[in-house]
């Protein structure tokens, strides 16, 4: 499998779980919530970065990749509402048409990126690349590191946000103690 195949392939996996998961109303947030993009992550990383880059500037542009997906991930995040079900009181969140904006768009650039990779500027890639000393596959694994960190930083902050919710009624208080 190409690498531009396996670069589609994990922002196809990203957009539509995050989608799926995430968009609409009252989406609970339990324990399988936020476990999953967590193995998701452990399967994905091992099949498609096969050598993580350890010094030089391709380094950099997987070090780059992760702060990208660290301050994407605090983007979406601030889209979303977590707050306590009026129903049944558990953690819950929302979110719209922003939040799927922003994660389109994103995951959009990224596929774009790799196709001109392949397709467009090829050869200004290769040629920077080449006088940076910079690995076709640091790129790869830069752009896979971006997509993980922001599902990651995402959950993250949706179960921290979820734990901090305060108690609304003596019995949910009680409960929780």
């Amino acid at each position: 499998m190409s690498e531009l195949t396996e670069a589609m392939i994990v922002n196809a996996v990203v957009l539509v779980t995050v989608l799926a998961t995430d968009v609409g109303p009252a989406r609970r947030i339990g324990r399988g919530r936020l476990l999953r993009p967590v193995i998701a992550a452990a399967v994905i990383v091992p099949l498609f970065v096969r050598s993580p880059v350890t010094r030089g500037t391709g380094l950099a542009v997987e070090i780059a990749g992760v702060a990208a997906g660290v301050l994407a991930g605090l983007a979406a995040v601030a889209l979303m509402r977590v707050y306590r079900s009026g129903r049944d009181g558990r953690p819950a969140s929302r979110a719209g048409w922003p939040y799927a904006a922003l994660w389109t768009v994103i995951i959009g650039a990224r596929a774009a990126f790799s196709w001109g990779a392949a397709h467009w500027f090829t050869a200004a890639l290769v040629a920077w690349c080449i006088a940076h000393q910079v690995s076709q596959a640091a790129i790869t694994d830069g752009l896979i590191f971006m997509a993980i960190v922001m599902v990651l930083v995402r959950t993250a902050v949706i179960g921290l946000r979820a734990a901090q919710l305060p108690a609304t009624t003596p019995e949910l208080q009680h409960a929780a103690g």
